[in-house]
């Protein structure tokens, strides 16, 4: 493994819970990643959309690639140690104009996993700033524990129930994380986030990469579903997923169908809610 982060990087996560920007990919390359998914779309008529946003590691090779990729890992390893897992990935699409956003939010409230180190590396496959709705972090808030959250089902609200802190959020406190096409943000799963409509002329488009350490255990459902991406799995607490060969292949698709389904009873949890979104 190199030492892929700073020293001043790491210590911005452990202090702040979070870190950029951190070039993954050089920009023509995210460009290739962004025409597959959208070569995709015009194949199909359609954005991708729903429970085709959600693990998409399972269904594109160039998702099954990223999340492999060394300078990403050495990055993670970093951060959570060498055994781990991707359990999940989204692709993230904020169209022009549309007024969708996201709220202020923890991961941490709403996946069911028991341990605090865990990360997400945002790649940016579009320019990602204030004009295009680009994620917004409060520093320091991590250290804290899972503050209370409201589902507000609001229509516009990309997240799945809509859940949105209760606490008061001063609007001088965020920080703009603003990337270029190929670099990644990286933060903790208790980091308070969330970001704005887009208001430009172009999407802004991204995917999330969700890694945890492999001990890590899921307390909301009996079975759930991770790929080892680096080291080795001593806890069994994950079916292991395999990674595909094409572009969804149909053994794949009825894999996707099993994960995704799992996960809907995770984000759901304590919800009469069953399936995803738009």
């Amino acid at each position: 493994m190199s030492n892929a982060l700073s020293d001043d990087m790491i210590r911005e996560y452990r202090e702040s819970g979070y870190c950029f920007p951190y070039r993954v990919l050089p920009e023509a390359e995210a460009q290739c990643y962004r025409d597959a998914i959208e070569d995709y779309e015009r194949a199909q008529g359609k954005p991708l959309a729903g429970k085709y946003r959600y693990k998409v590691h399972l269904l594109f090779t160039w998702a099954r690639d990223l999340i492999r990729h060394p300078k990403i890992l050495d990055a993670v390893e970093q951060l959570i140690g060498q055994n781990i897992l991707v359990w999940t990935t989204n692709v993230y699409l904020k169209e022009p104009h549309d007024g969708r956003y996201i709220s202020w939010h923890q991961d941490k409230a709403h996946w069911g996993l028991d341990v605090d180190d865990i990360v997400t590396v945002w790649v940016a496959l579009s320019p990602s700033n204030r004009r295009n709705g680009c994620m917004q972090f409060v520093a320091g808030t991590h250290l804290g524990g899972v503050t209370e959250h409201t589902d507000t089902w609001e229509s516009n609200n990309i997240l799945t129930r809509g859940q949105t802190i209760k606490a008061h959020i001063d609007p001088d406190s965020p920080i703009a994380v603003e990337l270029k096409p190929g670099e990644a943000s990286f933060h903790h799963v208790k980091l308070w986030h969330g970001s704005d409509p887009n208001q430009s002329n172009d999407r802004r488009i991204s995917i999330a990469i969700r890694y945890i350490p492999t001990r890590t255990r899921q307390l909301y459902v009996g079975k759930d579903f991770a790929t080892l991406v680096r080291g080795q799995d001593e806890f069994g607490n994950f079916e292991h997923e395999p990674s595909p060969e094409i572009d969804m292949a149909p053994e794949f698709l009825q894999l996707h169908d099993e994960t995704t389904a799992a996960q809907q009873r995770i984000l759901y949890h304590g919800t009469e809610k069953t399936e995803y979104g738009s």
